[in-house]
């Protein structure tokens, strides 16, 4: 098991407790039993959360919807852990959907992992939501500064001059200049 596997398991255990549904989810080797989990009426959040994992990251699109909602859980850890297997299922709607969570306005306190899943991507939606989400979090103050943070990197990292102006402005951000610089500079003359 890979570090992101054993981390989810090890929540989802204890989040179990004991359920001897936990154990029969880790141990089938199944995809069919995993994505009847997805659809069936009163799995736990914790059951539907490892069969979407495991089918995402051995890449079963039928994980698709499920990680998507979970990418938008108030729970960082479920959102982290749906990002990493969004990341390694390859479907194309993956940064569609990461773009549309990013720039919604009215989850942004939930916006870090669409952020960084959209820089992990690097897919052509990418840098246009990661502008228009860090245009929006450029007010002087600005509670989610991490968020507006995770757009300077994400930018940095993804190259494209179309965001050389938000940088530059985000440049007059106390807690975003350094960064900002950063990124700047990567993006060259």
């Amino acid at each position: 098991m890979d570090k992101e596997l054993r981390a989810l398991t090890e929540r989802l255990r204890i989040e179990s407790g004991g359920d001897e549904r936990y154990r029969r989810l880790i141990a089938t080797r199944d995809h069919e039993t995993l994505a009847v989990v997805l659809t069936a009426p009163g799995e736990p959040l914790w059951a539907r959360e490892l069969a979407a994992f495991r089918l995402g990251t051995a890449g079963d699109r039928r994980a698709f919807e499920s990680l998507v909602l979970l990418l938008n859980h108030r729970d960082q850890q479920r959102c982290a852990s749906a990002a990493q297997a969004l990341a390694r299922l390859r479907d194309p709607r993956t940064a569609r959907a990461a773009a549309a969570l990013a720039t919604n306005s009215l989850r942004t306190a939930y916006a870090l992992h669409p952020v960084r899943l959209l820089t992990a991507l690097r897919a052509p939606e990418s840098a246009p939501a990661l502008i228009t989400t860090l245009e929006r979090l450029l007010s002087p103050h600005e509670q989610y500064w991490r968020i507006a943070l995770a757009c300077v990197e994400g930018l940095g990292a993804l190259g494209d001059p179309r965001a050389r102006p938000v940088l530059t402005a985000a440049a007059g951000h106390p807690r975003l200049a350094a960064a900002a610089s950063a990124s700047l500079a990567r993006l060259g003359r």
